[in-house]
């Protein structure tokens, strides 16, 4: 009976193999939503002449600089980032290429989606607007929302390796601790929260 249940057990092993790729494949956008997105357009060309792409549809991912709820709908200037597997933006913020406005007509709290929030977007391009962003005129394309993801929270970080090689997101639990600090010096305790910031 044991070596039954042993030969069951990895002669279903082939088959939970099988689906594992299609579990992972599975698109996060809905299959009739994901039929109307130009592949053909990349976000640079929106980005250099909007009005010439409007009505196009595009999947945007980036992270959530300023969310604002307005009278007709909910604002989010956007940090363009690029896509990889599944539509989930990069990390390196040195690869965008520049900012976005969505727009999401149907009511979207501004409190769930912070500053830093990773999102992507399928969204329709509406055109463009021009405002100040510091000292400088900036035009913003501009798109209205037809699908968003909000990634979770534990891949708002990149991942980090700690002292023995293994992969965590956020901060090390160790640097909290009470021995990690002005106890080791002053000249340790300047520079130990820097290495912090790169694992």
């Amino acid at each position: 009976m044991k070596g039954k249940s042993s030969m069951t057990r990895f002669g279903l092993l082939p088959v939970a193999f099988l689906l594992l790729p299609a579990c992972a494949g599975q698109s996060i956008i809905p299959l009739d939503i994901e039929k109307q997105v130009d592949q053909t357009v990349s976000f640079a060309q929106v980005k250099e002449a909007p009005t010439t792409h409007v009505g196009k549809v595009l999947v945007l991912g980036g992270e959530i600089l300023d969310a604002m709820r307005l009278k007709e709908h909910t604002r989010l200037t956007i940090l363009q980032l690029p896509t990889g597997r599944n539509y989930a933006p990069t990390m390196d913020r040195t690869m965008s290429r520049g900012r976005f406005l969505a727009f999401q007509t149907e009511f979207l709290d501004p409190a769930t989606v912070p500053s830093g929030t990773r999102i992507t977007i399928v969204g329709k391009v509406s055109g463009a607007t021009t405002e100040l962003l510091d000292e400088m005129d900036y035009t913003y394309p501009t798109v209205n929302i037809l699908f968003f993801k909000v990634w979770p929270e534990a891949m708002q970080l990149p991942p980090r390796f700690g002292r023995y090689g293994f992969p965590y997101y956020g901060y090390p639990y160790w640097a909290a601790g009470p021995y990690w600090g002005p106890y080791w010096g002053p000249y340790w305790g300047l520079y130990r929260p820097f290495r912090f910031a790169y694992w």
